[in-house]
């Protein structure tokens, strides 16, 4: 059973790990709140702390500092808290309705997945890499509404600042849930070829 969900198992715990990290990253350079501290304090501190989006500042509250230009006028670094799904979809919905709806389709997303995946036959590799891309992106963007209410997103792709150039500001969890999504896409494109399988009579099926 564990050998038929290794992929699963394995690359959506990675792209999870892999998302929380970079978002503790974000916060640590891109906020000011983990200043003054150290040790495993910046991990709790990453933990706890929320609301950091604070912008325009009030005196006494954590505030973004300037985002960190990567790539001059095409790639920057920018905290960004995102209540809503993609394009910040629903996230004006009062926090009684938003934070149960997100928490709702996230778990129904999980076990859809979880569905379709044990329903895979062996010559589907790409489609069970693409599944566990989707579930690890959704837990790690599941995870932040859990401990905060809304995503932490700090990707910001854009051409030269143009008006209506500017791809909405992303994270990891959400760049693996695309790249799922695009390994599905060119698998339903893609004929695969059966996988042999050798009988115990030594007959090639």
């Amino acid at each position: 059973m564990m050998q038929r969900f290794r992929v699963l198992i394995l690359v959506g715990l990675a792209t999870l790990a892999a998302d929380q990290v970079t978002k503790y990253l974000a916060v640590a350079h891109l906020t000011e709140a983990l200043d003054g501290r150290t040790g495993f304090s910046r991990v709790t501190g990453f933990v706890s702390e929320q609301n950091l989006d604070n912008s325009p500042p009030v005196e006494g509250k954590y505030r973004r500092l300037t985002p960190y230009r990567f790539i001059e006028n095409y790639w920057h670094f920018r905290y960004v808290e995102n209540p809503g799904a993609a394009w910040g979809l629903f996230g004006n919905l009062p926090d009684s309705v938003r934070r149960p709806f997100f928490h709702l389709v996230s778990l129904v997303a999980l076990g859809f997945i979880g569905f379709m995946y044990v329903r895979l036959t062996p010559d589907q590799r790409r489609v069970r890499w693409a599944l566990a891309l989707v579930a690890g992106g959704a837990l790690g963007n599941f995870v932040d509404r859990l401990l905060r209410g809304y995503v932490i997103d700090f990707i910001d792709w854009h051409w030269r600042n143009q008006p209506g150039m500017r791809w909405p500001t992303f994270n990891v969890a959400d760049a693996a849930i695309c790249v799922g999504v695009g390994l599905l896409l060119l698998d339903s494109f893609l004929e695969r070829k059966p996988v042999e399988t050798v009988t115990p009579g030594g007959q090639v099926v």
